[in-house]
């Protein structure tokens, strides 16, 4: 079955950084793109970033030039390495896969940044 398991959250201050790592298991990971999303409490989620299976990225204006997602194929896994972080960073990030036209979510990670 699909899995994808987020980690690398927690509390960074403001302008830290954080690296999240998303670990997946039950596709053939290297021919899918893979999607970060952030959710706020109230609000819908947000996609944060992208990568296809080939490494193309794409970016949400609010995290460009601050976030950087990456893959590693052998692995099976996905990264988001955060710098600069910002108070409206905080929120819960989940990694994505759509396969099979379904969509797969990770368990979430917290991410909270202190002013």
């Amino acid at each position: 079955q699909v899995q994808l398991v987020e980690s690398g959250g927690g509390l960074v201050q403001v302008g830290g950084s954080l690296r999240l790592s998303c670990a997946t298991s039950g596709f053939i990971f290297s021919a899918k793109t893979m999607n970060w999303y952030r959710q706020t409490p109230g609000n819908q989620r947000e996609l944060v970033a992208a990568i296809t299976g080939s490494g193309t990225t794409n970016y949400a204006d609010s995290v460009k030039g601050r976030f950087t997602t990456s893959r590693d194929n052998d692995k099976n896994t996905v990264y988001l390495q955060m710098n600069s972080l910002k108070p409206e960073d905080t929120a819960v990030y989940y990694c994505n896969a759509r396969v099979y036209y379904l969509d797969y979510w990770g368990q979430g990670t917290q991410v909270t940044v202190s002013s």
